[in-house]
């Protein structure tokens, strides 16, 4: 490779490494990306095997996250990145109801900083993960990204921190 090549090469390696240092700080507006979040009237939460036990899910079968920078009462998420990557669960404002196993008390909705109400369990705000793309599979579980790390929850509302992954529906119901 010639010394030239050498040095386009290392520029596009900085270029493309200073673009992902500022989406991860949020440097990305969510103008920059077609965000497509779940969002439902009716949001019902469900309960589903996984490798760790039951885990949190859509009733669809996909699997909820939490986000660890988040509290009970706002998403840290919110970035065009961060909102592309893991999209919030949320509801056009029916109240979320617990399917079965699940506690009812324990959910609940916040207000984004965009207006939408996003589902919440036990105090935690509900995403799904881009790269679980069929029911089932549990791909973003103890992630670090986009500045903290992703856990799915157990029907108690506590996160499960094992690192495990289900890349295809093989785990049913």
């Amino acid at each position: 490779m010639t010394r030239g090549r050498r040095h386009l090469l290392g520029a596009a390696g900085l270029a493309v490494g200073a673009l992902a240092l500022a989406a991860c700080s949020g440097g990305v507006t969510s103008a920059s990306f077609t965000v497509t979040p779940t969002t439902a009237t009716g949001v019902t939460l469900s309960s589903e095997p996984s490798p760790a036990g039951r885990i949190l899910a859509t009733p669809q079968g996909h699997t909820l996250y939490d986000f660890t920078p988040d509290t009970p009462t706002s998403s840290a998420c919110v970035s065009g990145l961060c909102v592309r990557l893991w999209p919030p669960l949320l509801t056009t404002g029916a109240r979320p109801i617990a399917g079965r196993g699940l506690e009812q008390s324990l959910v609940g909705t916040i207000r984004r900083p965009d207006g939408a109400l996003q589902v919440t369990y036990a105090g935690h705000p509900l995403y799904t993960w881009i790269g679980d793309n069929r029911p089932g599979m549990v791909t973003g579980q103890a992630l670090l990204n986009v500045g903290g790390y992703w856990y799915v929850l157990a029907p108690s509302g506590k996160e499960i921190k094992t690192a495990f992954t289900v890349a295809s529906t093989a785990v049913r119901r």
